[in-house]
């Protein structure tokens, strides 16, 4: 396998050099996945080159797949946190990328449509002698609801607050991995686990018996909560 002889280091950017080892990172998973579909880390390590090559898109279907296969192989594994951690970041980025995109259009989109506004303003009361008082009030109305309509377009991007029916009762984080158990009440399955381990076998909130059997993936919240992330990208953000 080619390697970077030192003459070469010297001579190459900084951010050349690390995009050059990314490459080769991306270059070696690629080979890993022809040999084992199923490789958790070879899937997740893509995604992150991916990412440095800010190739958003493709990085984020590379850390699903590997949060998937994760999951399937050890739901309380130490990668499995980490592959998450690592896919809510690539989609705030995404999310962020395609925001600063949209609000740069937005602006550019307002800029032209006033101008054109205030051009046949000035067309108008050259034309309309007499009138000139109820033109002025019209452009005025005009300009105004352009920037009603624009406010509210720009409105998406601007980050609120998470519904609580969308968020753990026990991390009051939006929900990633949720399950119900018997109480109906929704909890994240990481969490839940990891009380019924270590804190005991009931429910946290109404102190019910409860065990891992118990536990039932609650599909509607999951895909309620990634229709609100598909709105909302912002929510991707982790502190």
């Amino acid at each position: 396998m080619a390697t970077l002889t030192s003459t070469r280091v010297v001579s190459l950017p900084q951010s050349k050099l690390i995009l050059s080892n990314w490459t080769k990172v991306e270059d070696d998973c690629r080979r890993a996945i022809q040999l084992d579909s199923n490789s958790v880390k070879a899937h997740y390590m893509l995604g992150l080159a991916l990412l440095q090559k800010e190739e958003y898109a493709e990085g984020v279907k590379a850390l699903e797949k590997a949060l998937d296969l994760g999951r399937g192989a050890n739901p309380k594994g130490y990668m499995v946190e980490e592959i998450w951690q690592a896919l809510a970041k690539a989609k705030y980025m995404e999310w962020e990328h395609e925001s600063t995109k949209r609000s740069w259009e937005l602006q550019t989109l307002k800029e032209a449509c006033e101008t054109a506004l205030k051009e046949k303003h000035l067309f108008d009361s050259s034309e309309l002698e007499g009138f000139l008082d109820e033109n002025h009030r019209s452009n005025l109305e005009q300009l105004e609801a352009l920037d009603r309509v624009f406010r509210i377009a720009a409105e998406a991007d601007i980050p609120t607050d998470v519904p609580d029916y969308l968020c753990c009762k026990i991390t009051l984080d939006i929900f990633r991995d949720p399950v119900i158990a018997p109480s109906g009440l929704t909890y994240e399955r990481e969490v839940l686990l990891d009380h019924l381990e270590k804190v005991g076998k009931f429910d946290p909130i109404t102190r019910e018996p409860l065990c891992q059997s118990q536990l039932v993936p609650n599909l509607a919240i999951k895909e309620a909560v990634q229709a609100f992330l598909d709105e909302h990208g912002w929510a991707y953000k982790t502190d």
